[in-house]
């Protein structure tokens, strides 16, 4: 049923709002613009490029899920879902297999433990500072004067490993500025930032005595370093999908497809 209809999901976060148009198991198209002004706005603008992708009208969409920490301030959601419900859905579309799901956003960190058959048995959320998020990344590479797009691959550079201990963000950054200082390369000071996110991320992962397969989502999981630590440091293989950031609206996109 509604195989040739098109549905879609809009996931509003802190630093972008993603939106994804699905037509039975095929994605038409997708969109990713950022949050701000407001996430009406990002939503809307995200919505309509995402249709003039596809060449589609908005009167074409048969239902629409908004996710994400600012779902309810789309007018243009027949129905909200939380994100966590939305990235394990939309994760498990691609790794049927998965059983725990690794999304690090802008703002928050989540761990979300799914029971065999793909129900959401637990989670855990960073959702009181920004240590270990997208923001946390953003904030070293202006400490360490690089592009934030570049430190997957210097990290890839680094000839030793130097620990971060500081785990908030304001701490860590004073960490990072005292190493610059002592002529630590920033290479190694990359590296050792991502071990710090990866080491949090496993606690997390030890509170929900969570297991494989892992999936990662969110825009961090675009950052092979931080991708590597985590797999070295949870001793597994972690799976990322070819677009990350867009798994959140596409598990809404799913819901709105189930909702028919």
């Amino acid at each position: 049923m509604g195989e040739c209809r098109i549905v879609a999901g809009i996931d509003i976060g802190s630093l972008s709002t993603d939106v994804v148009l699905l037509r039975g198991k095929d994605i038409l198209s997708y969109a990713i613009v950022p949050t701000l002004p407001t996430g009406q706005e990002a939503a809307n603008k995200g919505f309509n490029v995402a249709l003039e992708k596809a060449n589609l009208r908005l009167e074409e969409i048969l239902r629409i899920v908004a996710t994400g920490y600012g779902r309810h301030s789309t007018t243009l959601a027949h129905k909200a879902v939380t994100e966590i419900t939305c990235h394990a859905v939309g994760a498990r579309s691609i790794y049927p297999e998965v059983r725990t799901v690794i999304d690090i956003g802008g703002q928050d960190s989540k761990v979300i433990k799914l029971a065999s058959d793909g129900r959401v048995e637990d989670f855990v959320m960073n959702d009181k500072c920004a240590a270990g998020t997208g923001r946390f990344l953003e904030v070293m590479a202006r400490s360490l004067d690089v592009p934030l797009e570049s430190m997957g691959y210097l990290s890839s550079l680094a000839s030793q490993n130097v620990r971060i201990t500081a785990t908030c963000t304001v701490f860590a950054e004073s960490e990072v500025v005292a190493l610059i200082a002592q002529g630590v390369p920033k290479e190694d000071i990359v590296k050792g930032l991502h071990r710090a996110i990866a080491e949090r991320i496993a606690g997390m992962v030890c509170r929900l005595r969570a297991k494989p397969p892992f999936v990662m989502t969110g825009g961090v999981a675009k950052n092979k370093g931080v991708v590597l630590a985590i797999r070295e440091v949870l001793n597994s293989d972690v799976c990322v999908p070819d677009e990350p950031q867009i798994v959140g609206a596409l598990g809404a996109a799913l819901l709105a497809q189930s909702d028919e």
